[in-house]
Parts: structure tokens; C-alpha cells; sequence
């Protein structure tokens, strides 16, 4: 009983257990043969044990009680505590060799956004960046994040800055799916989308809740993430799962006609395309479903028979007339002008500039 009690297991250091079994030898004043004659263990396998050159099975453990008093429990969690201490050690090795990974990581971003743990010890940086991503290594993150980059349409941003651009999509990520959603419904999400056409006259504290809770309700996270340094994209589309969705999106620009055709481009990606694919708009791309999200995007906000009408607009009046005809905010009609005419500087009051506290 005492000896059991002098060796009570201490969960917060390693000790390699053949240490602590020579003290409990000395302290019943037991010698090596005696001990391998009680528990029917070789000196050797016992000299292998005190180096920590071998584990101490459950089987050793059950004998070590019966021959110590010490309890099997004590020397398994013991056995284990050190087995993972080792483990930590290798794969400090193994992390010192990546740290060059950090300096591509958009590291100081994620510290400010409380993403990640502002760290002096660059180990401990590192594992807790392959947290934030869900990986154990650099070799599983190249893994992942390069063949995502295949099948992001070769995206220049994403070949380019892949830290950055991977740390937006993950952000995205960890944001939709912690949002409850039904499971995918195409013809929900059309009707969904139809409403929420209709919320771009509101102001974001009353769409966004509310544009979030239709696409749940039909199979789509939305996920709004800050836009990001060295990656000049307005959204993404990537499938959670084969009955849940994602569209990422930004504020980059701030207007309000750039965020809705964004999230209908997006949304045009859910209803057409594949599922297996990430689907990056950087406004960049002669890639036919990015040509094909957009023509969804601008003929489900505009029909294109008001097309003529609109590049012949002539002032303020005449767009907030068609917009109350259309049903959609004026912005959205004052960035559709200034997108035909190419006249950029035309109507600008009228396009409203989108702020909200990002969850």
C-alpha cells in the first residue's frame, strides 16, 4: 500500500516507467532476478523495460501489481504518458524540418482575427496552424490544398498565394459548418433565392440574417469571411458534403451591387455545377462555369431585355423608377449601368456601401 502510494500517477511530466520500476525495486529492497523470477519476465526484457527500449504491455502491468502492489492501472498510464511524450518529440523533429511552410501562412492575420495563437516558440506556431486547417503535417496540407488548387480552375491567386488563399476558404469552412442546414433542396434553394432577391432593397442587419436562414433552410451555408491580403476574390463555392453546400463570401469592394452578384454567381455554381470541385470568382476566369455562374447571376437580378433601357437611363429618377419596377435595390440597376456604358464613375451615390459585423 505504500509503495502504491508513493507512486500515485502524475499526468503533467513524462517518466520512462523502467525508471520508476527500478525505484519501486529499491524501495522493497528487490533485485532485478527476484523481480523477473516474481512477474515470470526475462532480466533481459526487464533491462529493455528500465531503458524504455520496451512498452510495458497490459500483460507486464497485471504482473507488476501482483509483484509490487502497484496498481496495473498506475503503470498503463504511466507507459502511455511517456509513449506520447515520445511521439511529441518525433513529431517536433518532423515540424522543425516545415517551419518554412509559416513564412507562405498568412500567420499574422490569423493572430489579429483570433484564429490562431500568437506564439514565440515557432513549434508550437506551426501545430497550431495544421490545427486551424485540420491537418497532422505540412505533407497533408500540401496534399489537400494542392489538389484543391487543381480543381479551383488553376486559379493565378490560388497558384500564386496559396496560404493566403487557402486560409480564406478555410476560415469559410470552419464558419458553415458550425450552420445547422437541411439537407440540399434545389427547388427550395430557386424559391430561396427568388425571396432573397427581393431583401437586396433592406438594409444587412435585416437581409443578412435572413438570407442566411433561407439558405440553411434549403441545403446552403452562407459563411461571411473579412477579404484577406493577396487574395482578391468576392466568393466561393465549395460542397460541405453531398447534402450541404457552401458560399463564401466578402465585402471586397463594399458595394452592394458587387455583393449580390457575387452571392448569385455563387449560387448559380450550387445549382449547375459539380459537386467535387471548389469554385474560386476572382473576376478573372475564361473558364465556361465561371461565364455561366455569371450570365445566372446578371439575368436572375436583370432580365437582359431591360438591358437597352438601362444604357439609356439619364438620371437618378430613371434608375430608382426600373428598380421599384424590378423589385431590387437601385444599386444593383446603377452597377448594371455603369458595368454596360463602362461610364464607372456614373450614378455612384446610388450604389450603397454594404458594412456589417462579419460572425
Amino acid at each position: 500500500m505504500k509503495a502504491q502510494k508513493q507512486y500515485e500517477f502524475q499526468p503533467d511530466y513524462a517518466v520512462c516507467p523502467g525508471e520508476t520500476l527500478q525505484e519501486v525495486m529499491e524501495s522493497f529492497n528487490m533485485s532485478q532476478k527476484e523481480l523477473a523470477v516474481r512477474t515470470v519476465l526475462t532480466v533481459q526484457s526487464l533491462n529493455r523495460i528500465f531503458k524504455g527500449e520496451q512498452p510495458i504491455t497490459y500483460e507486464s502491468a497485471n504482473r507488476l501489481e501482483l509483484a509490487t502492489g502497484v496498481s496495473a492501472r498506475y503503470w498503463n498510464n504511466l507507459e502511455a504518458q511517456y509513449r506520447e511524450y515520445l511521439a511529441k518529440i518525433e513529431e517536433r523533429k518532423v515540424m522543425e524540418s516545415d517551419l518554412d511552410w509559416l513564412k507562405t501562412i498568412p500567420i499574422k492575420e490569423l493572430v489579429e482575427r483570433d484564429i490562431i495563437k500568437k506564439s514565440d516558440n515557432t513549434v508550437a506556431l506551426l501545430r497550431e496552424t495544421l490545427s486551424f486547417y485540420g491537418v497532422s503535417s505540412v505533407s497533408a496540407w500540401r496534399e489537400i490544398w494542392t489538389t484543391t488548387a487543381v480543381a479551383a480552375r488553376r486559379s493565378f491567386c490560388f497558384e500564386s498565394q496559396p496560404g493566403p488563399a487557402s486560409a480564406w476558404i478555410r476560415q469559410g469552412e470552419l464558419q458553415a459548418h458550425k450552420i445547422n442546414c437541411q439537407a440540399f433542396d434545389k427547388s427550395l434553394f430557386l424559391q430561396a433565392l427568388k425571396t432573397i432577391r427581393n431583401l437586396t432593397c433592406e438594409e444587412p442587419a435585416k437581409f443578412e440574417p435572413e438570407v442566411k436562414r433561407l439558405c440553411a433552410a434549403a441545403g446552403v451555408a452562407i459563411a461571411l469571411v473579412p477579404e484577406m491580403k493577396k487574395v482578391p476574390w468576392n466568393g466561393a463555392t465549395k460542397w460541405l458534403s453531398p447534402r450541404k453546400a457552401m458560399i463564401l463570401l466578402c465585402l471586397r469592394g463594399r458595394g452592394e451591387d458587387k455583393f449580390w452578384f457575387s452571392f448569385f454567381h455563387e449560387a448559380g455554381h450550387v445549382l449547375h455545377d459539380s459537386r467535387k470541385d471548389l469554385l474560386i470568382n476572382d473576376e478573372s476566369s475564361s473558364d465556361q462555369r465561371e461565364q455561366r455562374a455569371n450570365q445566372f447571376a446578371s439575368e436572375f437580378l436583370i432580365p437582359p431585355e431591360y438591358n437597352d433601357d438601362i444604357q439609356n437611363i439619364n438620371s437618378h429618377e430613371d434608375i430608382v423608377t426600373l428598380a421599384g419596377k424590378l423589385e431590387i435595390a437601385p444599386g444593383i440597376v446603377a452597377g448594371r449601368y455603369q458595368f454596360l456604358t463602362k461610364k464607372w464613375h456614373y450614378f455612384k451615390t446610388l450604389i450603397r456601401t454594404l458594412q456589417w459585423n462579419y460572425a
